[in-house]
């Protein structure tokens, strides 16, 4: 098979993963109205006319199809909500327009360093939650990219300190585990502090999870969720990464403050105000895998999804991920060729270059220094359609990589060196764009193997 074949199938398989976990159509397919009540997956139902009014409120990447759905399913119900998104993710292609509903509010922000916009939207969003009463229901829909868009902070501390903050975390190859203990212990709505504001009326959380593991507490810092983490888990995280004294001296004393008891934990297990909480995940980066899986079946590769786990720093998991298209080469195991290796997660990037790209670009480009001799296609892609602070996705390599790179002139142990992907695959053309998906469930790795 040509490579351009191979690399048409990849993307294929891809778009097949990324279409599985679409927010409007997961809303549609797993949400149902019945006889004036709304039944959710899990069983419960929720009676619509036994509430005066129904509020959607939420942020993230996919929180507006997610809300435009929901808004289509309660009707005459809905009575009003504030959405914030990422730049861009306001009108998704194929999702139905949003200033047909006036009542819902719609902001965009910066991700996924916070801004000014960001901060503005969610004061409204608070706002709005002061007029809900006992006989109201929120509906809360959350995705990847809530914790940057949604955030109000305490007094002290300034949206330059939390930026800063956010810069320093994202360089420092901390997971998404880590970074957000931190953030929700300087935030006034992070970790169950937006179920705090909802109360007393009830609230249920639709939720599309962009985590290792779908821990509630971690999907965008968990705002409806209890949080297991302390101020002490923040400070022992600062020191760990080796950032304790690089982060701004307000946040430090804030954090501080909090060790020392003088500001109130954030909601914990068996707080009375998640008596009236329900979160259900929708999709996640398992959903899109098994559909990835029955792409390739498709289109005649046995397929097998390696893991939906995969973390560590992108160059290291690259070697492991090449080690097994190796072996399937050599020995048909895992699985037999024709082969298709499906991977789910979120690795790291310790940033230490002046270059440009992101966590699934450098771990392509560290594939390709493998060098592999036999066919193979592999590509690495963030399924929100954005990799790192890029217009890329990711990037696509094959056996012929090495050999267009040289060619070029391009040296690609030094692109490495200096974080700098993106610029190489700009010059082979081996980017994947695909612009905002409007959906966010980590990324995904397809090695095909003919």
């Amino acid at each position: 098979m040509s490579v351009a074949n191979l690399r048409n199938q990849v993307l294929q398989i891809i778009r097949a993963g990324i279409a599985a976990v679409d927010p409007y159509r997961l809303v549609k397919e797993q949400v149902k109205p019945e006889k004036g009540n709304l039944c959710l997956p899990n069983g419960e139902i929720f009676r619509l006319d036994a509430c005066d009014r129904v509020f959607i409120f939420g942020a993230g990447k996919g929180a507006v199809p997610m809300a435009v759905s929901l808004r289509e399913l309660l009707g005459d119900k809905f009575s009003g909500g504030v959405v914030i998104t990422k730049y861009g993710h306001a009108a998704i292609s194929g999702m139905k327009n949003p200033k047909e509903n006036p009542s819902l509010q719609i902001f965009e922000a910066s991700h996924p360093l916070p801004d000014e916009k960001g901060l503005q939207a969610t004061r409204v969003l608070l706002d709005c939650c002061q007029e809900l009463t006992e006989k109201d229901l929120a509906f809360v829909v959350i995705t990847g990219g809530g914790s940057a868009l949604m955030e109000y902070l305490p007094q002290g501390i300034s949206l330059a300190d939390l930026q800063q903050l956010n810069q320093i975390l994202l360089e420092s190859g901390a997971g998404i585990h880590q970074i957000n203990t931190i953030r929700k212990h300087i935030s006034l709505i992070k970790g169950g502090q937006l179920a705090r504001a909802i109360a007393p009326a009830a609230c249920v959380s639709l939720i599309l999870s962009d985590v290792i593991g779908d821990r509630l507490s971690v999907i965008a810092s968990g705002p409806t969720a209890p949080d297991e983490s302390t101020f002490q888990d923040a400070m022992e995280l600062l020191e760990q990464l080796g950032i304790r004294e690089r982060i701004p001296a307000n946040i430090a004393n804030y954090l501080q403050a909090g060790l020392n008891g003088k500001i109130p934990e954030t909601p914990k297990a068996g707080d009375p105000i998640f008596n009236n909480v329900s979160n259900t995940i929708l999709g996640n980066i398992r959903l899109c895998l098994k559909r990835a899986a029955q792409e390739a079946e498709k289109l005649g590769y046995n397929p097998v999804i390696l893991t939906s786990r995969l973390h560590g720093e992108a160059r290291e998991v690259a070697g492991v991920l090449a080690d097994i298209v190796r072996e399937v080469l050599q020995n048909d195991e895992p699985v037999k060729k024709p082969a298709c290796l499906l991977t789910g997660g979120e690795t790291t990037v310790h940033i230490k270059g002046s270059g440009k790209g992101g966590r699934n670009q450098e771990l392509a480009l560290a594939f390709a220094l493998n060098d592999i001799q036999s066919d193979f296609c592999f590509a690495s892609c963030g399924t929100d359609g954005t990799d790192g602070p890029t217009n890329a996705a990711g990037a696509v390599v094959d056996t012929q990589t090495p050999t267009r790179a040289k060619t070029k002139g391009l040296d690609a142990r030094t692109y490495l060196k200096n974080n700098d992907a993106w610029h190489f695959f700009k010059a082979l053309d081996d980017l994947i764009i695909t612009g905002p998906t409007g959906t966010n469930v980590m990324d995904m790795q397809v090695a095909l193997i003919p």
